[in-house]
């Protein structure tokens, strides 16, 4: 490693706090207790917050938000997080450095039950309306890459789909699991077996904190070799999620 412990610690816990950003709107990473706010956060982020902590013998606490949009745009905060899990994506590493993926996780779309579309390719026409999460990855993939659709953007993921209902849109985007989750409950809706995108979920430090970076970007390395991640998601009920081997 290029730079020395103490280092580190002045970029990721200067103050012997470790400030971490979960976000709670991916339910793949990051679960709420069972009590609500004050119960105790669970999921591979946490995890992976809590380790991390541990390892630079630091507090950690823990910064919750209800959108990706929302953690990157905490970075204008004057007390902003100093680590983040949020997908690897080109506008962010304007602002962040990101550590290689822990998780691989698609992103694809909700669709009525009798809607005529049957692979994402299928969505981006003329007159088409999609709803996304304003700032999540799959809004920043897809606002790069659609041609003909139009985005509706909700506060966050959740909304998302609750726009999509309200709003009668031809589709909403978002996470595989959290779609097919809200599809089992309600049979008037499907989600699309194919994806438009493989979300590349990654550890981030602000870009003016390379010694902390660096850090990070190893700790992931050796969390993956050692199974950890895999293990994290196990725990928490992620079993048709794909962690880089």
């Amino acid at each position: 490693m290029n730079f020395t412990i103490q280092q580190v610690l002045a970029d990721l816990a200067p103050d012997g706090i470790l400030r971490a950003a979960i976000n709670y709107g991916n339910p793949v990473l990051a679960q709420r207790g069972e009590d609500g706010e004050d119960g105790e956060a669970r999921g591979v982020s946490v995890a992976l917050a809590k380790s991390l902590a541990e390892e630079l013998g630091s507090r950690l606490e823990m910064r919750t938000y209800d959108a990706a949009g929302k953690v990157f745009a905490a970075l204008e905060e004057e007390e902003h997080w100093t680590v983040a899990f949020l997908a690897i994506e080109p506008v962010r590493e304007e602002q962040i450095l990101f550590s290689a993926p822990y998780v691989l996780i698609e992103g694809t779309y909700l669709v009525g039950q009798n809607s005529p579309f049957q692979q994402v390719e299928e969505l981006d026409r003329p007159g088409l309306r999609l709803g996304v999460g304003k700032g999540a990855a799959y809004d920043l993939y897809l606002t790069r890459t659609l041609k003909h659709a139009s985005l509706e953007r909700a506060e966050t993921s959740i909304g998302a789909v609750d726009l999509f209902i309200h709003q009668h849109l031809d589709a909403a985007a978002g996470v595989r699991q959290p779609l097919e989750q809200f599809a089992a409950r309600d049979p008037r809706y499907r989600v699309l077996a194919d994806a438009f995108t493989a979300i590349r979920q990654a550890m981030a430090v602000p870009c003016n904190k390379p010694a902390g970076a660096e850090y990070v970007r190893d700790f992931i390395e050796r969390r993956l070799r050692e199974g950890f991640v895999r293990g994290a998601l196990l725990a928490s009920g992620q079993t048709d999620v794909s962690a880089p081997r």
